[in-house]
């Protein structure tokens, strides 16, 4: 299959396309073909090993020291099964499917296995795969420190979203609106279209004040960039308010609960998909370096698969898989 390769860490031209072996499922795997993944921040700091200090160390011991030991970078797909273990029971050839890999990667590519049991998710019906693979990362780290800053145990919370036009900064605007929190957005002053769709009227622009000494205080305040420290912050703070950033040493992790809450508030219409540029697989470089800049508003999604629209021959998917 073809797939996007991380020959080492460093810059976004390490990334190479070139042919690879085909997964073949487990007895308890699906095989999905991917139709859509998305670049994000997590992805292009493996990439470039974009930490430092103690974390550093810890990120190469696990993820490999010259290199990914799992070249095939990519932690959120959408796609649609096509083949499946013997002891699969959950899915069924067609289903059409998005999840997170984690630290397994591997949706820079054509296919991906993945257990039956890991995070993955029937879509629904009306969902683009650019829509699924766009909602993923974002929306599970959202949920994941949202629900640490107890956000749903607070009555109408006043909340500073730092960041707010990344990925993981436009869902947590949603989920904050949807647990009743009133919101307030620190952006550069060329998001501010971005912030009133998402329906945010108190937007402190960056680029124009310094939103440290607003003469106001807040029960959360969420670093969705990663850039703040709580002392920077901590006098913004009510008594008994909390400060979670995603540039310290806490990570998201990952649940199909989260997911399914996920599908579920899409269908709800509380959670929209924020997309703001869609590349070719082929063009997976130019996608990093994009992300990199920082000047992305919400998801960048890669396209990988065929036409969706087009109906599956698993017979001549499969012969694609045994040949390759």
């Amino acid at each position: 299959m073809k797939a996007a390769i991380c020959t080492k860490y460093g810059p976004p031209e390490t990334l190479e396309i070139d042919q690879v072996a085909n997964p073949v499922p487990k007895d308890d795997e699906i095989l999905v073909k991917i139709i859509s993944t998305a670049v994000n921040s997590a992805d292009v700091r493996v990439r470039g090993m974009a930490v430092s200090g103690i974390l550093r160390l810890l990120m190469k011991f696990v993820l490999g020291f010259t290199k990914p030991r799992k070249p095939i970078l990519g932690t959120v797909y959408s796609g649609i099964v096509i083949g499946m273990g013997l002891k699969v029971h959950k899915f069924n050839l067609g289903d059409r499917v998005c999840g997170l890999t984690g630290y397994d990667f591997g949706a820079y590519g054509e296919y991906v296995t993945v257990k039956e049991n890991s995070v993955v998710s029937k879509m629904p019906e009306k969902l683009s795969f650019d829509e699924a693979a766009s909602l993923i990362f974002g929306g599970q780290t959202a949920i994941y420190f949202l629900d640490k800053l107890k956000i749903a145990e607070r009555k109408q919370p006043k909340v500073l979203i730092i960041g707010a036009t990344g990925s993981v900064g436009t869902a947590a605007i949603q989920l904050a609106t949807y647990y009743g929190g009133l919101v307030y957005a620190v952006c550069g002053s060329d998001g501010r279209a971005l912030m009133e769709y998402l329906g945010v009227s108190n937007i402190i622009y960056y680029d124009k004040e310094d939103f440290t000494k607003l003469d106001m205080k807040f029960d959360i305040i969420f670093d969705a960039f990663g850039k703040t420290k709580r002392n920077r912050c901590k006098h913004l703070l009510e008594k008994g308010g909390v400060y979670k950033t995603v540039g310290g040493l806490e990570y998201a992790s990952e649940s199909v609960d989260q997911l399914r809450l996920i599908m579920r508030l899409w269908k709800k219409g509380v959670y929209k998909a924020i997309i703001d540029k869609v590349y070719a697989l082929e063009d997976i470089v130019e996608a990093h370096r994009y992300v990199e800049s920082g000047r992305k508003k919400g998801n960048v999604v890669l396209s990988i698969g065929d036409n969706p629209d087009s109906p599956i021959n698993f017979d001549q998917e499969i012969q694609k898989i045994s040949v390759g």
